[in-house]
């Protein structure tokens, strides 16, 4: 199986058959074309996973061409070759969609790298745009955000990951989503059509844990009736999902590393073991290695779940998604009470943008719901946006995150803090004029120059701060 297909076009017939004889030798499929029109027609009957195009072509230029592959599929990155004398134009040909561009001559192996990497990024938005699909077809979520780096990157991990067998460890605190994730792993693996059997292992006392994993036999215990099958039975296929598993009991934990060794168990009562073909994805809210440290978690346990581990970042390091989030929210909800609610005004944003959310994306979809629920306009205003303040147990207000002190051991370098002051700004700013970049400059009471020299010092990107949807306020 090819490494990819490609589109070449070229004036130059002995380049042209020069890069094909060397891209297919490195097990490309290489379609090469000489005009304009040819090529087009090519393009339009296969799909391609790259295009590698002159700049300087018999009827057109390379950017001209590039623009009606775009017009085509806007997803096929375009790599443009050039002379040194247009480097000038291949800049130009960079700001209007190119992948990257190479000057004449080049090096075999430049040219491969190029490509092996413009390759591999389609593949992966591909596949991300399909794992997307997949959610917004079986669930009640549209898709998951992941505008922040942080969170893209997770799902760079979920596509790689999906279509193997490993165990799989999401760990993050309290209300990041890890069951979403572990939902979408599923949904892009080979299993999707088989069960995803979800379990909460501190929601039940250890004498029912076991029997709800691996299932019992009638007269296993008082008041078992008849025989059931346990979890691990019915996920038989698919996938299953064992949350809060830094809470399982020791005793419960020596059975389930001996069912994820011999993928075998017993249910309880019984002397006949039952195989098993199950995808086990686990999560936590604790540190596990601290619990080995402890002794609270098996270590051996913890190496056997410990194959895959993905960290699900707090809402605080992924402000970025807080836009999008609060969309989402607004506009299930809105539905949900039958109520007009369009937006938010800019100071109920910016609220919103300036909280340190514990209970992360759980707590935000709290306050996006009393919000709904308590406005009586079209516009909520910061009235009906985090007004509940913690109470002590002696009746006492709380001290609000934003105003405790820190011990001295949590306090950071000066810069470090000076920079992570000013990459949330940057954040807010964007968020707030919707990647807008003259608004945020004036609003920030920079030049623009200046302005875009912080945003690549903190690898900010404007499109991600883009809208599609109609702005939250009016």
């Amino acid at each position: 199986m090819p490494l990819g297909r490609i589109l070449v076009v070229d004036d130059d017939v002995n380049l042209l058959e020069l890069i094909k004889m060397r891209l297919e030798s490195a097990d490309y499929d290489v379609t090469v074309a000489r005009e304009e029109e040819k090529s087009i027609a090519a393009f339009k009957e296969h799909i391609f996973d790259l295009c590698i195009v002159d700049l300087m072509l018999l009827k057109m230029d390379g950017i001209a061409l590039m623009k009606e592959f775009h017009g085509i599929n806007p997803e096929v990155p375009t790599i443009i070759l050039t002379a040194n004398s247009s480097i000038k134009k291949a800049v130009e040909a960079m700001q209007k969609g190119a992948y990257s561009y190479l000057t004449k001559p080049f090096e075999s192996h430049d040219l491969l790298l190029q490509i092996e990497k413009a390759v591999e990024n389609r593949k992966l938005n591909s596949e991300i745009k399909r794992l997307k699909g997949l959610l917004h077809e079986q669930f009640d979520f549209a898709n998951i955000i992941a505008r922040s780096a942080k969170m893209r990157s997770v799902l760079d991990v979920v596509t790689r990951i999906a279509k193997l067998d490993s165990t799989v460890h999401i760990h993050g605190e309290s209300g990041t989503g890890k069951e979403l994730i572990a939902k979408a792993i599923h949904l892009a693996s080979d299993r999707k059509d088989k069960a995803f059997v979800a379990l909460n292992c501190a929601a039940l006392p250890e004498t029912l844990l076991e029997s709800e994993l691996f299932g019992h036999e009638k007269g296993a215990f008082t008041g078992a009736v008849k025989s059931t099958k346990g979890l691990f039975t019915q996920a038989h296929g698919g996938t299953l999902f064992l949350d809060e598993i830094g809470d399982m009991p020791m005793a419960t934990q020596s059975k389930l590393l001996r069912a994820l060794q011999e993928r075998q168990f017993y249910p309880v009562g019984s002397e006949i073991p039952i195989d098993v073909d199950v995808r086990v994805i686990v999560a936590t809210n604790k540190d596990l290695e601290e619990q080995v440290r402890k002794g609270l978690f098996r270590d051996d346990l913890f190496y056997r779940i410990h194959v895959i581990p993905i960290y699900l970042p707090p809402l605080r390091e992924r402000k970025e998604d807080i836009v999008p989030l609060v969309e989402q929210f607004l506009t299930k909800c809105a539905q949900q009470m039958k109520k007009e609610v369009k937006g938010l005004t800019p100071e109920a944003l910016r609220k919103l943008m300036l909280h340190d959310w514990p209970g992360n994306i759980r707590e935000l979809e709290n306050t996006i719901e009393y919000a709904v629920a308590m406005t009586q306009k079209e516009t909520i205003t910061e009235d009906y946006v985090l007004q509940t303040k913690a109470v002590a147990l002696d009746g006492s207000q709380g001290v609000p995150r934003d105003k405790q002190a820190f011990p001295d051991d949590h306090l950071k370098p000066l810069k470090d803090a000076r920079d992570a002051f000013e990459r949330e700004y940057l954040v807010q700013v964007l968020a707030m004029t919707e990647g807008n970049v003259s608004q945020a400059a004036r609003l920030a009471g920079k030049y623009r120059a200046d302005f875009y020299d912080l945003l690549k010092k903190h690898d900010l990107k404007v499109d991600d701060f883009k809208r599609t949807k109609p702005s939250l306020s009016n």
